[in-house]
């Protein structure tokens, strides 16, 4: 199928071989797993778990959106305004560029139209009313991250977009003309042509992948987005790492930090933060206005659907974290961002998800579908 992608090939299969990070014919995280962030003893969620959401991993009705369209009309008073469109989609807007992150419209994070995890409800924006966009960011290739329907739609626009190492490669069999990529190793950078922004590639600790073959054939990254006036950091996916003050030694303070949250599990704590680990990459980074992104979309792990932003309400006063959680579609500046308010209680619980259109595996997972 075409939305599996495109392995590399050529020059850019070369290019990824001289990376550091490139081994044994993959990519693979070079930092040390922490003590205590993979849990040997808790079970693995079967694949059942994962198709067959039921209880709390879902919500009860649709949750509270906005359409952002007129606060877009107009420029952030701060330079500086972020819009959380569901997942890690995000639109950034600074000093006067926009910005697009991780940006996935499809109903379902999965290859196929008819099975997998799929999205709470519609992004709060369709896409054909999206602003011009001026740059596009993808942190790694993984289904809820890079979107097939999506980036067809975006090839069709005149927007460059930004990867990591090998990502291009699906990029470009879906479309989008090679010209218009750029894929960078951790610590390269990318100046924005006839603009005053600069997008560096940073360390993260996870994996990729779209099928069964190709894992870690493309490289994985968080992504920091530098003006003169701002710095935003991306975590994209992944575990806790030290790294995050090395990051925070070269590119900080941040304005903006945005981390995953969603979708962790004990044995995945060396791929996925969650809300507690988030809060310590806060602190290593220095610290900053904080959005969480990586959950509120999609049911990927076995937690219940506000599990992250319920411990991170709990836990961020204790970091002295400035927590921004705004609602779907509803634009923040972090300079002035309102005081966290829980306002996904009260939603309900979800009702079991309907059994999908073929036999489910009781398999366990060797990892996160994410």
């Amino acid at each position: 199928m075409k939305t599996f992608g495109q392995r590399a090939t050529g020059l850019r299969l070369e290019r990824m071989q001289d990376s550091p990070l490139w081994a044994d014919g993959v990519f693979r995280n070079i930092h040390p797993v922490l003590p205590g962030l993979r849990d040997r003893q808790a079970p693995r969620p079967a694949l059942r778990d994962i198709l067959l959401p039921g209880g709390r991993r879902l919500p009860g009705a649709p949750l509270p959106s906005m359409d952002p369209l007129d606060t877009w009309r107009r420029a952030p008073g701060s330079g500086l305004r972020a819009t959380w469109l569901g997942h890690s989609t995000v639109l950034i807007e600074i000093d006067g560029l926009r910005v697009l992150t991780d940006p996935v419209w499809g109903p379902r994070a999965s290859p196929s139209r008819f099975m997998g995890p799929k999205r709470f409800q519609p992004v709060p924006v369709r896409l054909a009313a999206m602003p011009p966009v001026d740059l596009v960011l993808v942190s790694h290739d993984h289904y809820d991250h890079l979107d097939y329907p999506t980036i067809r739609a975006l090839a069709k626009q005149n927007v460059p977009f930004v990867t990591p190492l090998g990502v291009g490669a699906h990029l470009e069999a879906w479309g989008v003309p090679a010209a218009r990529i750029t894929e960078l190793d951790w610590w390269q950078s990318y100046n924005l042509p006839q603009a005053d922004l600069t997008v560096h590639a940073a360390p993260s600790q996870h994996f990729s992948g779209r099928g069964f073959k190709d894992r870690n054939a493309t490289l994985w990254a968080s992504l920091v987005i530098e003006t003169p006036r701002h710095r935003v950091f991306f975590s994209g996916d992944t575990g806790l790492t030290t790294e995050y003050a090395a990051i925070r030694e070269r590119f900080g303070p941040f304005d903006l930090v945005m981390l995953e949250v969603g979708a962790f599990h004990p044995t995945w704590g060396d791929i996925h933060l969650g809300p507690a680990n988030a809060l310590k990459a806060l602190d290593l980074l220095g610290g900053g206005a904080f959005l969480p992104v990586h959950w509120g979309t999609f049911s990927l792990a076995v937690h219940d659907w506000d599990e992250p932003a319920e411990t991170l309400l709990q836990l961020a006063p204790g970091h002295g974290a400035q927590l921004l959680m705004p609602r779907l579609g509803e634009p923040v500046e972090p300079s002035h961002g309102p005081r966290a308010q829980p306002w996904w209680r009260g939603i309900g619980q979800g009702a079991p998800a309907p059994a999908p259109a073929g036999p489910v595996p009781d398999a366990t997972l060797p990892g996160p579908l994410d």
